[in-house]
């Protein structure tokens, strides 16, 4: 960059120019009244540290990605397992893309020279009956007492999981990426698990462990949406919205029985991954409540209502919706008990547009609500305000990740959503 120095006429001899040696990517910090001052022939700070942690960032990204994309493909309908101190831990579990339903139970083996011919083709039918599964077979000399992570990731076949009365350890990620898995059910007399209705929780329900990603096929079934068709006649799996044939009432009697769920007021915590991909409109959380785990709502992009509720003196023991009124009372956002929301928990979450964070939450994690905001055109949708019950000061004061917030395009730069403290919640419509 080159500057000239004003020369005053008569008064002073000519000066010479003076030449800042300022490098071309340096420019824009040069100095200007209340800016910092330039960074001349400095590097960066910690420029290569950050260049470093991305690139690392980056490659783990990626092998996770391969990792995953490898064992999705490998469906070989080889099962892996490791002897435990309490009996067996089914490490994997790759699908031959037959077999729709599975027992965790006894150790099982997949013998695919028993498949018959036509048998693959045979995997496309609508009932299981349709297909020989001579080829699956349990060994009941040896228990199943454990599942480990990313045991059944990826299976997009499996329909339901049987979970025997041993189990005693569930990993969390489990059943990550399971597409077609419609419900988790968990034999009676297991002390450690149980299911409500096909959903897996731990056996004092204070727990919610794993929504399963098609459950709401499941319900769809059970509530006799299995004809729908579109305008023209044509078959229809699910209804998105209201057409000619299905009015505004018809959707949304659909929405409450298919994608609305209530949470059981005994509920303290939502585990990780717990609703991740789930295709469900509207939830009903219960004042109670304490963690929302880690990917807790990952993606759920179908997501547009989040309501809290406080239990009658009886509780609330049902998850299908039956009405506002079985609920007690009823507010719009997390609720009042909540104390931790988990990394990730919200992220690609955009269906929403409202959230409030209740007093009593004390930590956030990393991402929490990432990219749930973005822009159609020059408007802004999605989360667009963060509301937040406590001031300012307080707020800084508790534990909070980095980038926490949604941000989106502004200009040349990325720009966090609004925050504001002492926030009073939006009371229901």
């Amino acid at each position: 960059m080159k500057k000239d120095k004003t020369k005053k006429e008569n008064t002073a001899p000519e000066v010479e120019e003076e030449i800042l040696d300022i490098p071309e990517d340096e420019i824009w910090t040069y100095q200007i009244e209340g800016l910092a001052p330039p960074k001349i022939g400095v590097s960066y700070a910690n420029a290569k540290g950050k260049k470093a942690t991305f690139i690392i960032l980056i490659s783990i990204a990626v092998i996770l990605s391969l990792y995953f994309s490898v064992r999705a493909l490998l469906n070989t309908g080889d099962l892996e397992y490791k002897a435990v101190d309490s009996g067996y831990e089914l490490v994997q579990f790759s699908n031959n893309g037959l077999v729709k339903t599975f027992n965790v139970d006894k150790v099982a083996d997949i013998d695919n020279s028993k498949i018959e011919a036509g048998a693959m083709i045979a995997g496309g039918a609508e009932n299981e009956e349709d297909i020989n599964m001579d080829f699956l077979t349990y060994d009941n000399e040896k228990t199943v007492t454990e599942i480990h992570e990313y045991a059944f990731n990826c299976d997009a076949t499996l329909r339901v999981i049987n979970i025997g009365k041993d189990v005693t350890k569930i990993d969390n990620k489990a059943f990550y990426s399971c597409w077609a898995l419609q419900c988790i059910y968990v034999d009676e007399a297991n002390p450690n698990y149980c299911d409500v209705d096909g959903v897996l929780y731990n056996k004092d329900k204070t727990e919610i462990i794993c929504y399963p990603i098609d459950h709401d096929k499941y319900l769809r079934q059970e509530f006799g949406y299995t004809d729908l068709v579109d305008d023209n006649g044509n078959p229809m799996e699910e209804l998105w919205g209201p057409t000619e044939k299905y009015d505004e009432g018809f959707f949304r009697q659909y929405n409450e029985k298919v994608r609305t769920y209530v949470v059981p007021s005994t509920v303290e915590k939502i585990g990780p991954l717990c609703f991740n991909y789930a295709n469900v409109d509207t939830y009903y959380l219960p004042d109670g409540l304490k963690e929302i785990g880690t990917l807790a709502f990952f993606d759920c992009g179908n997501m547009h209502n989040i309501y809290s509720y406080v239990p009658t003196a009886d509780g609330v023991s049902e998850t299908r919706y039956t009405g506002r009124e079985s609920l007690g009372g009823i507010y719009l956002s997390l609720p009042e008990s909540l104390e931790t929301i988990g990394s990730d928990a919200f992220t690609r979450d955009r269906g929403l547009s409202y959230i409030y964070i209740p007093e009593n939450v004390k930590s956030i994690g990393h991402h929490a609500f990432w990219d749930s905001v973005y822009k159609d055109g020059s408007e802004l949708k999605g989360i667009t305000q963060m509301n937040i019950a406590a001031d300012e000061a307080t707020f800084k004061t508790y534990q909070i990740g980095s980038s926490w917030r949604p941000k989106y395009d502004y200009l040349l730069f990325k720009k966090n959503i609004d925050t504001v403290y002492n926030a009073e919640r939006q009371p229901v419509e």
